[in-house]
């Protein structure tokens, strides 16, 4: 590095310093308060990692690759892009206010070029991980053989390795061979609630190291390393290096005066010890103190440089948090600000003139310098947000026996789509938590192969014994197969759903997962659907349906997540041929990147895309005769059709989704003799005809009229006089507002305590999901002529 570059650099530094600060006290102090509450912002966090991500951006990335960055860095990043022309200064002086600069890096809320967002701990991290096999899944194959690897970097807090769920990335790293991939810690040693424990680091490196990472450990700037070589210098780095985390912290926030009191009472009357000391005056002696190797942008960029290799490579970055302001070492200044007084003082040793405090170059003197150095940088040297062609979706069609179940039906779906080939084929990754064979992705693995980066035999295979899995590891081959972590799972469809964008190469990934275990990853659904990520999730087996399994593994609520998870369409089809209507719009679907306008026919944004949620079964149902009629069709997309049409007189609607479909079908069929007009209503997605039915409420609000969303369409021809019965294996509330949307009376049958084992019957009775217990809801709610119900004990299963 050349002394010219190394000056850039620091002046870069310093740049950013005081960008992020002063963004973050105007948004606090200066901005005028509506809501007379603090705003925060987080200056200690993003002081400890300018440095290190001055030497990161602006010396060792290259536009290929990926960044992270840690949730309380994000002034830090929103200054750097400003410095760089890339975020407005009306964002930024609206920073954490509406329509400014996110409180934490976002890829679909900053104008900035955000790889991954950030913000639930941990995710950022493990993300990159989980971006880099996606990386070697797609250089692998033939179609993506000339995207150049780039290093996917997650900069983190050493708070955060307290998430669970790094150490479950850093697993699956180890078993998939992972490269590429650069975790940097802001090793502050401390967090919101105090100074963390010592010799933390010790484990951090022993962790590392048995997962087969490289551990750098970045402890001391330039001005120590100086330091050391003179004489009595050995005694000073042994006085750092057993010096109490808290003890450091706290004679870090107390200045050179305190630094030199400490040192002499410590080091002094030791000859070269103390004439090291001496040397330097209070200020001078507090920048040498302060000038750990995460504090200093010469040694973060030489640290990078060195490091010619491939392999998962964590830099353990020594900080002081609150590093170059006046709060710098104080135990309360995570969320501590500096206040009015503190921060005019800084802005006075900073040399930023008032009236200037928002010019980029503000008291840079060799501006045409700094402006050809920035110019010159590689990261930003061209456009890192790729596109690419959308795939052709074929037509799907399935052939089915007299009874068959939803997940059954799905395999068969990928297995003929793996027969057939095409585009949209080969770009299909499948994944799973160590349920493959039994989430029915079996036959799809047996043709498409497992995906590794060196070949793997079978040794079944070889040695001739029987089984019905194939488990061939190869470069080309399309399953990534995770072990039992759901997080995992999840940050792998986040980081394949963003593989168009990062990587220029389009991806359809699909997840299976049982379905009671989606809660155990609802944190990085949450967050991939936050990103807008593409990918296709399948919960299967779902609901007391899975009888035999108890309550533990039998899902009550997941409808409800779907419901509310923004981004993701959520779909729960009975029927096979439902089943093949909803993939093939849903491969279309996860690749649409339109306008949020609203479809005039069901009010939905569809145009804009998104991720979609199946809710399959394992439990067999009689299929219905072949259907092909529009109506059919669409309303399985838009969520709902009548499965038997009412007329000017219905008196009763029973409303399934799922799996009871035979139950409200049965339970129509014993109240049929009693009452000719009724219907019954085949629930697709409850989600869907939810968000159409809001937003049309929304819309007249405002003054749209017309606005009718399709449950509305569906609904409004009934009398007044009509009642619902609503069924669905899992938590009532899915299908109970139905009765809302124009005003009829209502009962819903639902699951709202944990199952139990047992028979499909014993449990369906015991939840009163079965026919029996619709028709006595009918019956209520009716009083009229009544239907007659069996006693419990003859109830058939």
């Amino acid at each position: 590095m050349t002394t010219t570059e190394r000056d850039h650099l620091k002046t870069i530094e310093q740049r950013l310093l005081w960008l992020s600060h002063w963004m973050i006290h105007h948004a606090n102090h200066v901005r005028p308060k509506v809501d007379g509450i603090k705003i925060g912002g987080h200056q200690a966090s993003s002081a400890s990692m300018v440095s290190i991500m001055t030497a990161l951006y602006f010396s060792a990335l290259k536009p290929e690759d990926r960044v992270a960055v840690k949730p309380h860095a994000s002034p830090v990043f929103h200054a750097m892009q400003y410095l760089m022309g890339n975020q407005t200064r009306e964002k930024m002086e609206r920073f954490r206010g509406y329509g400014g600069a996110q409180s934490y890096p976002s890829r679909t809320k900053d104008v900035d070029d955000v790889d991954f967002s950030t913000g639930s701990v941990g995710l950022g991290v493990g993300i990159t991980a989980l971006a880099s096999l996606v990386q070697d899944f797609i250089t692998a194959k033939s179609w993506g053989s000339d995207v150049k690897p780039g290093h996917m970097v997650a900069l983190m807090g050493d708070a955060e390795l307290d998430e669970g769920n790094i150490y479950e990335t850093l697993q699956e790293g180890w078993k998939n061979d992972l490269r590429n991939c650069w975790w940097i810690i802001d090793y502050n040693r401390q967090s919101l609630d105090g100074v963390v424990r010592e010799g933390l680091f010790g484990r951090i490196e022993k962790i590392f190291a048995a997962f087969g990472w490289d551990v750098v450990k970045v402890k001391y700037g330039a001005l120590q390393r100086l330091a050391f070589e003179e004489p009595g210098g050995t005694r000073l780095r042994d006085w750092i290096d057993n010096c109490p985390n808290q003890q450091y912290s706290a004679l870090t926030f107390m200045g050179g005066a305190v630094w030199r009191k400490r040192l002499m009472d410590d080091l002094g009357d030791q000859g070269e010890v103390t004439r090291l000391i001496d040397r330097r005056s209070d200020s001078e002696l507090a920048a040498l103190m302060e000038n750990l190797g995460g504090n200093c942008v010469e040694t973060m960029a030489e640290v990078f440089a060195a490091v010619d290799h491939d392999r998962p490579t964590c830099f353990l970055a020594y900080t002081i948090k609150g590093w170059g302001t006046p709060i710098a070492g104080h135990k309360d200044n995570h969320g501590g600000l500096m206040n009015t007084k503190q921060f005019a003082g800084w802005q006075a040793h900073m040399g930023i003139a008032e009236g200037e405090e928002w010019e980029p170059f503000a008291g840079v003197a060799d501006r045409d310098g700094l402006k050809a150095f920035l110019d010159a940088v590689p990261f930003f040297g061209k456009a890192r947000r790729h596109d690419d062609a959308r795939l052709d979706v074929p037509r799907i069609e399935v052939e089915t026996a007299r009874e068959v179940s939803t997940q059954t039906v799905f395999g068969k779906i990928l297995d003929d789509l793996a027969k057939g080939g095409g585009d949209l084929a080969a770009r299909i990754m499948t994944t799973s938590p160590d349920v493959t064979g039994t989430t029915s992705l079996g036959p799809w693995v047996n043709r498409r192969k497992l995906f590794a980066r060196a070949e793997m035999a079978d040794a079944f295979i070889e040695h001739r014994i029987p089984s019905t899995a194939k488990w061939e590891f190869t470069p080309e081959g399309q399953h990534v197969e995770l072990g039992i972590a759901e997080m995992n799972l999840f940050l792998l469809l986040a980081a394949a759903g963003l593989s168009r964008s990062l990587f220029a190469r389009r991806l359809i990934p699909i997840g299976t997962v049982y379905d009671p275990f989606v809660y155990r990853g609802l944190d990085a659904l949450n967050y991939a659907c936050y990103q807008d990520a593409r990918f296709m999730i399948v919960g299967t087996p779902s609901g007391v349906t899975l009888a035999p399994e108890g309550g533990a593994h039998q899902s009550m609520g997941t409808p409800l997540i779907g419901m509310s998870q923004d981004g993701l369409a959520a779909f729960e089809p009975a029927f096979a041929d439902e089943l093949a209507v909803i993939m093939e719009w849903a491969f279309d679907y996860l690749q649409r990147d339109g306008e949020r306008t609203r479809d005039g026919r069901t009010w939905l944004s569809d145009a804009a895309g998104g991720s979609v949620y199946l809710r399959l079964t394992t439990k067999p149902l009689e299929q219905p005769a072949k259907r092909a009629d529009d109506d059919f069709r669409q309303g399985a997309v838009d969520g709902a059709y009548w499965l038997r049409k009412p007329g000017p007189n219905c008196s009763v609607v029973i409303a399934y989704q799922g799996a009871v479909a035979d139950e409200a079908i049965a339970a129509a069929g014993m109240i049929g003799e009693a009452r000719r007009d009724l219907g019954v209503l085949a629930v697709t997605s409850a989600d869907r005809l939810n968000a159409g039915w809001t937003a049309a409420q929304r819309h007249r609000a405002s003054g749209r009229g017309e606005a009718r969303s399709h449950v509305e369409t569906l609904l409004e021809p009934l009398p007044n006089t009509c009642v619902l019965v609503t069924v669905i294996d899992g938590h009532p509330a899915t299908l109970a507002w139905l009765g809302s949307v124009c005003g009829h009376r209502t009962i819903s049958h639902g699951v709202e305590h944990f199952g139990q084992t047992g028979t499909i019957g014993d449990l369906y009775r015991h939840f009163r999901i079965d026919r029996h217990s619709l028709v006595e809801s009918v019956n209520e709610l009716t009083r009229g002529k009544r239907v007659r119900v069996d006693p419990p004990q003859l109830r058939s299963a």
